[in-house]
């Protein structure tokens, strides 16, 4: 047994527990401390809220290690099938929080579906593209597929007014299909859109430039005249597309959301407030910050939702320069040892688990901290095992269990093919 247990990944769940640390102490000073007279007694009882579901987190990552690796393949699709019932039922059910109708409410139990949709769609995602490994430039057939089993979900997302997570959808589709085998250039078309829709909503030449530039390098990589061909018009659709997006399509807010990254000061009091009070939030802190519960950004109120999208800036103003610099070298570390481990495994459905586990991660990661920063605009995607949520954590710490079930029984695993 002792032999066993050295084979299990405990710097995994180290890592685990000092993300999940480190949040509860952010979440326990944007609610507990002196900011809690300006609080709704619901936001304040967040803290406790979370730390039950730290301890559910741990019967989560527990129990997943007694079952064997052949029920995550054999029961992928329908555990799809049954999340995607739940997010058609939420759809017209469920209860709307913050403008996102995508919580269901099953007696005195609520949770967000869509966060039990992703390891079901990594799951069945996985399954199919290891059981159908001829993707090539020619034959396209199983990656549009794929792209289905990720793009119907998202879509659903969307329905219910949750954006950010149906960002974190869509980029699933080019990092799993590049692991089943899809060329490299066809992956870079595949990411093509969002660099080009990023560089638009600053300038619209610059998204042009991206677009000649990024037609060239597939042209070079893959050397298809249609694929080329096709790179640049889609890459004109973008651009055309964002454009009207901008001034006909998005709603208000959202617009205003988008000038407010562009141009925080061009509304300090409305939409620039989030992005304004982040930054000062971040720079206020210096090298040591201001000390625990000592954030006057924090402590004063002025972070929108700062146990949740903007906790990271909690972080920043309290504990500096360092603090916010520890929660990045844990979530780089989460993420080495992950692709790590699927580089080590060697069958291609537990890789292909790890590898979309793991982007799911770096994109929760990478949108937040972008938001907190000013790098991206708003989009309201919470900080992975950090930001308060139950059912972001449960959920978080479901999908990593299973990638510690799957690298532990790797030794055995030849016997599930």
């Amino acid at each position: 047994m002792n032999n066993k247990m050295r084979d299990f990944s405990w710097p995994l769940v180290f890592l685990w527990v000092g993300l999940i640390i480190v949040g509860l102490v952010a979440i326990y000073s944007a609610t507990q401390g002196p900011v809690a007279e300006f609080l709704p007694e619901y936001i304040q009882v967040n803290f406790t809220k979370q730390l039950i579901a730290f301890g559910l987190a741990i019967v989560v990552l527990i129990g997943i290690q007694f079952v064997t690796p052949r029920t995550f393949m054999e029961g992928s699709y329908i555990f799809y099938a049954i999340c995607l019932i739940l997010m058609v039922v939420t759809l017209f059910f469920g209860r709307e929080v913050n403008g996102a109708r995508s919580w269901l409410d099953i007696g005195p139990m609520n949770f967000q579906v869509s966060e039990l949709m992703k390891v079901a769609t990594v799951l069945a995602v996985a399954n199919y593209l290891t059981s159908q490994r001829n993707i090539s430039t020619e034959n396209l057939r199983h990656a549009l597929t794929a792209v289905i089993l990720i793009a119907v979900p998202a879509i659903l997302v969307v329905l219910q007014n949750d954006t950010g997570t149906a960002i974190v959808f869509f980029g699933l589709i080019p990092v799993m299909l590049f692991w089943s085998g899809l060329p490299y250039g066809v992956s870079l078309f595949m990411i093509s859109p969002a660099i080009i829709g990023y560089l638009t909503i600053i300038n619209w030449y610059w998204g042009l430039l991206a677009a000649i530039i990024l037609t060239f390098a597939i042209f070079f990589i893959q050397r298809r005249t249609w694929l080329t061909f096709a790179s640049f018009v889609f890459g004109l659709m973008v651009i055309i597309g964002m454009q009207v997006a901008l001034t006909e399509v998005l709603q208000p807010h959202q617009r205003a959301r988008i000038e407010a990254f562009t141009n925080p000061a061009f509304d300090p009091q409305g939409a620039g407030w989030n992005v304004i009070q982040a930054k000062t939030a971040i720079g206020s802190g210096g090298l040591y910050g201001k000390g625990f519960m000592e954030g006057t950004q924090t402590q004063l109120r002025f972070l929108p939702e700062q146990w949740t999208d903007f906790i990271f800036c909690v972080i920043g103003e309290e504990f500096g320069f360092i603090g916010a610099s520890f929660v990045t070298l844990l979530f780089l570390a989460l993420i080495l040892k992950l692709l790590n481990s699927a580089g080590s495994h060697k069958h291609p459905f537990a890789q292909m688990v790890m590898v979309g586990v793991t982007t799911i991660y770096f994109i929760h990661f990478f949108i937040n901290v972008g938001s907190a920063t000013g790098l991206l605009p708003v989009i309201g995607v919470p900080l992975p095992f950090v930001s308060y949520g139950g059912s972001a954590l449960l959920t978080n710490t479901l999908m990593l269990a299973i990638c510690l079930n799957l690298d532990f029984y790797k030794r055995q695993f030849s016997i599930y093919r």
